[in-house]
C-alpha cells in the first residue's frame, strides 16, 4: 500500500532555550496576510490605515485567548480547572478555533462600540480573513503532526512516525488547510463581483459561518479523537465529537443571518450613522 512518510521536526531552529517551530511561523504568516487583505478592505472604503491598527491589536488578542481559553474548557476543563495555572502555557500547544469563534466577535463588538462601526461591517469582512487563517495555521499542525486522521488505504495516507504510528492516517490537516483557501476565495470573488450580496449586512458572515463549521463537522467524521479528551466522551455518547457539537449552532446562526441579510436593506457604511474615524492630529 502506497503512502507517505511523515517525520518533520517542528523546530526549525533553537537557540539555547529557545526554539523556533514552524507552527509559531506559520501562525506569523497567518496575521501578516490578514493585515494585507484587511488593508484592501480599508481602502475601498476610505478607511484611515491607523484604524486598521487599533483593529488589528484588538482582533489579535481577542483570538489567542479564545483559542487558548476554547481549547483549555471546551476540550480538557477537568484538568484547566485543578492547573490553571497551566492556562497560561500557550507554548505546550492546545488551541480551539470554537474559542475563537466567540472571542473574536465579543472583541469587535467592543471594538465597534468605541469606535461607533456598525458591527455587521466589520464582521462581514473579518471572517474573510478568518477563513484565510486556517490555510497557514492547518499547515502548521501538520508540521507539529498533530490533529490527524483515521486509517486510510488511500496513497496520500500519511504515516505520522514522529508520533508512533505505523499504518497510513488520512492528513486531515491538509484537507482543513485546502478547504479554507478554497472558502476564502469564494468569499474574497463574492467581496470584490457581487456588490449586491456584499452590501446585505451579515451575508459574508453568515455564509461564512455556514462553511467554515459546516467543512468541519464533515472533517470531524474522519478524524482520529485523543483518548482520555471530551471528543471520546462525547463521541461515545451521540456520536459527534466535541468540534462537530460546538459546530452545530454556529451552522445554525449562519443560517440565521442570511435569512436577516434578505430581509433588511443594503447598507455598505462602516459607521453607524454620519460618524466618521478622525484619525489623531500629527504631531
Amino acid at each position: 500500500m502506497l503512502s507517505i512518510t511523515w517525520n518533520i521536526d517542528p523546530e526549525i531552529f533553537r537557540i539555547g532555550a529557545v526554539a523556533v517551530r514552524y507552527y509559531g511561523l506559520l501562525f506569523a504568516i497567518a496575521f501578516a496576510m490578514d493585515y494585507l487583505v484587511f488593508t484592501r478592505f480599508f481602502k475601498d472604503a476610505k478607511l484611515p490605515i491607523d484604524l486598521l491598527d487599533k483593529l488589528t491589536m484588538w482582533a489579535v488578542v481577542s483570538t489567542i485567548i479564545g483559542l487558548r481559553l476554547g481549547h483549555c474548557f471546551f476540550y480538557a476543563p477537568e484538568y484547566y480547572l485543578s492547573h490553571p495555572i497551566d492556562i497560561f502555557k500557550v507554548w505546550e500547544g492546545g488551541l480551539a478555533s470554537h474559542g475563537a469563534a466567540a472571542a473574536l466577535p465579543l472583541g469587535l463588538y467592543f471594538f465597534c462600540r468605541k469606535y461607533k462601526m456598525r458591527y455587521l461591517w466589520l464582521l462581514d469582512r473579518i471572517v474573510i480573513v478568518v477563513a484565510l487563517t486556517g490555510f497557514p495555521i492547518r499547515l502548521g499542525n501538520l508540521m507539529n503532526s498533530e490533529i490527524y486522521g483515521v486509517p486510510t488505504a488511500m496513497p496520500w495516507g500519511f504515516i505520522f512516525a514522529r508520533n508512533g504510528e505505523i499504518i497510513a492516517k488520512h492528513p486531515t490537516q491538509i484537507y482543513e488547510s485546502l478547504g479554507y483557501l478554497l472558502i476564502f476565495c469564494v468569499l474574497f470573488f463574492i467581496y470584490k463581483k457581487r456588490e449586491t450580496l456584499r452590501n446585505r449586512s451579515g451575508f459574508l458572515f453568515g455564509l461564512a459561518m455556514i462553511l467554515i463549521f459546516g467543512f468541519r463537522i464533515l472533517v470531524e467524521f474522519i478524524k482520529e479523537t485523543q483518548d482520555g479528551n471530551v471528543d471520546t466522551v462525547v463521541r461515545n455518547a451521540i456520536g459527534l465529537d466535541m468540534g462537530q457539537l460546538l459546530s452545530v449552532p454556529l451552522v445554525l446562526a449562519g443560517v440565521f443571518l442570511l435569512y436577516y441579510a434578505f430581509h433588511h436593506a443594503p447598507n455598505d457604511k462602516p459607521f453607524v450613522g454620519n460618524v466618521r474615524y478622525k484619525s489623531p492630529a500629527k504631531k
